[in-house]
């Protein structure tokens, strides 16, 4: 089935065949996404990571299908049931839903009043009828009354053979496609409030009486309404006109007005209103799940790029805060590797004699470890602390708040654990903050991506489909920065293409075992790193001041020797290549194209010798935030810097140093129109904004970006229902660790489709 999957993966997604054919073929080989994108480029035809992950995910799609086809095969065939003609029609669906409407009359069901009916021998009766001659259907139906079989009257009979035939029509495949096109193009949203709830659910007060088309519906409404249902304060329904429902379905079953013809007729709309409109909105609701669903997670993903690609301050020393009020700010120091070398408790916001201490504290630690950089994390007390901070005016000293979602999980995470076994939380949670501010990368890859705070309704979409799009994220942050193997953790080698936890930890412990790595060569001595590994890895990872100085690049060993050549041609050393453009620029690629190499490669090998090992991250520029530290302060009219901490379709949440993110809503984005704030802001930019209104009651900052915004409530601006703010949940301090913003609550993974309609069906039906 490979030559189908190839020529419809590339017509479906407008890419050339041959390349889609050896994209697959590297797939099978288990190449990873980074390494074909990189250092196979002849091969693919130079296919980047967005196309390539798009044929990987739907080849699986097909593969998926082709095993559902398989199964019903097996099904019909154990059941002397498959005909030619009917499995010309199963090999020929091409969607999921077009199989299963095939399927459908054929799959074993449970009782139903038209298998009762059935059992009652009123099938025949239900064909004579269906037929719609001019008989009369009370004759018709007479001869089939038998107290034996429990038909008492003729009237009994017809009910019965309408029941049939409403089944009939309930598993016909033209019926269901045309209903489902009607239920796709001019379904509507309708969620109302559960009586009594009105108070209780009053964070779902938009949505108490909402209608949308469900067609035009974005993620985060839908979303939002689906949470409201299952935390049992609204009613969500998708509707359509029963009248046009009835209306489209007619003409495919009631041949004439007969008699016959008339109960025909009584059964299609039977079929629609017990039937088919359960199992259409069923459907629907499936569907416009599965489409929020992806555009969440999309949305989360592109945030989640941003902040783990967001600029690393490098290699310097650190003095990390964790602030707090009762329980004081936990210091540490790190060194220019961050190695913790010392930690303790300060306390300035307890009175005058214990700020004094913790001023002269941080500044004799500052002294004695050589700060470079002091890192104080956006949590609870963060703002009083940046200032307790500068008034100590450190000469050279940067001063950086960093946010610190995520930070109370890794502090109590494993990893910590293993690192810091006896540190308390409150140590780990400090060192963490500094970490990110050195590396973000390097550090967020620790914890749970959930855990960043970067998404909306991360905990309502797919749990699957979620996990793997962040993991294919972090693998794509990871290779794109490259990953010096002698200091990077056990979690950040994990995320190098061809390598795995197991991997991860056998490097680890070889490195500590037999010291620092000298080549990348030498990484083939590590237990299980096989051929096949070594080749999906090592041209991503870097070993500085290395035995081979291309080993500090991004130049796959598999092409050392065309650089070697090169060298040799222009009668010099590879290090001399690497710092001369002068002898890189009589270097003629033209020479050395092979097989297998072509100009894609050789221009990507002459960009690593100009720029060895070049991160691609943009540089470190310090931020400061506005003088208002709490939301009280904050004016309608107030214009403030601020930092976007999460982009969702709505709009932006930004960081204003009050302990409360605002959101500019998309309408307040620019001057211009907007139909995607991705456009605009990225998560980590630092903007200008403009407070319109502050609702202490609700914990909302309505701010702007606009040149000249209207001050005002929101209601002037719009009426569309946003997602709340919320006030972020990472500020509330206690002994042990923090749940972190974005976390609202576990649930069980979404199961099949199949199973999800079947509970949804099985609902509505009680």
């Amino acid at each position: 089935m490979s030559d189908v999957y190839v020529s419809k993966i590339a017509g479906e997604l407008g890419l050339n065949a041959s390349g889609v054919a050896a994209a697959i073929g590297l797939f099978k080989e288990d190449a990873t996404i980074p390494f074909v994108a990189r250092y196979r480029k002849e091969a693919t035809g130079g296919l980047d990571e967005v196309a390539l992950g798009k044929i990987q995910e739907r080849l699986e799609q097909l593969k998926e299908l082709d095993t559902r086809r398989e199964a019903i095969i097996k099904s019909l065939t154990e059941r002397d049931l498959l005909t030619e003609e009917l499995k010309a029609k199963v090999m020929g669906a091409e969607t999921m839903a077009k199989l299963e409407d095939v399927y459908l009359p054929f799959r074993p069901k449970r009782r139903t009043r038209a298998t009762i009916a059935k059992e009652k021998g009123l099938e025949p009766l239900a064909d004579k009828i269906y037929e719609q001659g001019g008989d009369d259907p009370a004759q018709l139906a007479a001869a089939y009354v038998s107290e034996e079989k429990g038909v008492k009257t003729a009237d009994e009979a017809l009910a019965g053979a309408r029941d049939i035939i409403a089944e009939r029509i309930s598993e016909d495949e033209q019926a269901r496609a045309r209903l489902r096109q009607l239920f796709s193009q001019k379904g509507v949203f309708h969620s109302k409030v559960l009586t009594g709830k009105e108070t209780e659910g009053a964070k779902f007060k938009d949505y108490f009486d909402w209608k949308e088309p469900a067609a035009k519906a974005p993620s985060h409404r839908i979303l939002a309404m689906r949470r409201g249902e299952a935390e049992g304060f609204l009613s969500m329904r998708i509707e359509v006109e029963a009248d046009e429902a009835v209306a489209l379905l007619e003409p495919l079953f009631v041949k004439n007005g007969s008699a016959c013809g008339r109960q025909v007729k009584e059964a299609v709309t039977d079929s629609y209103n017990r039937l088919l409109a359960l199992s259409m909105e069923g459907e629907a609701r499936l569907e416009t799940k599965k489409r929020a669903d992806a555009q969440a997670i999309e949305v989360f993903a592109r945030n989640l790029r941003e902040i783990l690609m967001a600029s690393p301050l490098g290699h310097k020393n650190i003095l990390a805060l964790d602030p707090g009020f009762r329980t004081g700010c936990k210091l540490v120091c790190l060194d220019r590797n961050g190695k913790l070398i010392h930690d303790d408790v300060v306390y300035p916001h307890n009175g005058e004699g214990a700020a004094a201490s913790a001023a002269a504290k941080v500044k004799e630690l500052a002294a004695r470890f050589k700060t470079e950089v002091i890192a104080i994390g956006n949590g609870t007390a963060g703002r009083e602390t940046e200032e307790f901070a500068r008034n100590l005016k450190l000469d050279g000293v940067i001063i950086v708040v960093v946010n610190e979602s995520g930070a109370s999980v890794y502090s109590a995470s494993e990893v910590a654990r293993d690192e810091f076994p006896d540190k308390d939380v409150t140590v780990r949670g400090a060192v963490s903050i500094g970490r990110r501010l050195m590396d973000p990368l390097a550090e967020l890859v620790k914890i749970d991506p959930k855990s960043i705070g970067v998404g909306q309704y991360q905990h309502d979409v797919d749990q699957n489909g979620l996990k793997k799009s962040l993991d294919a994220t972090v693998e794509s942050c990871v290779n794109s920065v490259g990953v010096e193997v002698n200091t990077a953790s056990r979690e950040l080698l994990s995320y190098v293409s061809g390598l795995n936890a197991g991997l991860a930890k056998n490097i680890v412990e070889y490195r500590n075992a037999n010291g620092a790595f000298a080549s990348r060569s030498a990484l083939k001595k590590v237990p299980r790193l096989g051929p096949k590994a070594f080749e999906q890895a090592a041209g991503f990872l870097r070993v500085r001041e290395g035995e081979n100085p291309l080993d500090s690049s991004a130049v796959h060993p598999e092409r050392y020797a065309i650089v070697e050549q090169m060298a040799k041609d222009l009668g010099c050393k590879v290090v001399d290549l690497m710092t001369s453009a002068e002898l890189r620029a009589k270097i003629d690629i033209r020479k050395y194209i092979a097989d297998g190499v072509g100009e894609p490669t050789l221009k990507d090998i002459l960009a690593e010798l100009a720029k060895p090992g070049r991160d691609p991250r943009k540089q470190f520029e310090a931020f400061a935030f506005g003088e208002a530290t709490k939301m009280e302060e904050l004016k309608p009219g107030q214009k403030l810097p601020g930092i976007v901490t999460n982009v969702a379709a709505f709009g932006a949440f930004v960081d204003i140093g009050v302990h409360q993110d605002g959101l500019v809503h998309i309408s307040e984005l620019s001057d211009r129109f907007v139909q995607d704030a991705a456009t605009v802001v990225k998560v980590g930019q630092k903007v200008q904004v403009t407070v319109l209104d502050v609702d202490l009651a609700r914990h909302r900052i309505a701010l702007s970006m606009k040149s000249n915004p209207v001050v005002g409530p929101r209601e002037s601006r719009g009426n569309q229902p946003a997602a709340a703010a919320g006030p972020r949940q990472d500020r509330q301090r206690g002994n042990g660790p923090r749940p972190d913003r974005g976390q609202r609550r576990e649930e069980a993974p979404m199961g099949s489709m199949a199973e999800a309609l079947k509970a949804f069906m099985d609902k509505r039906r009680n």
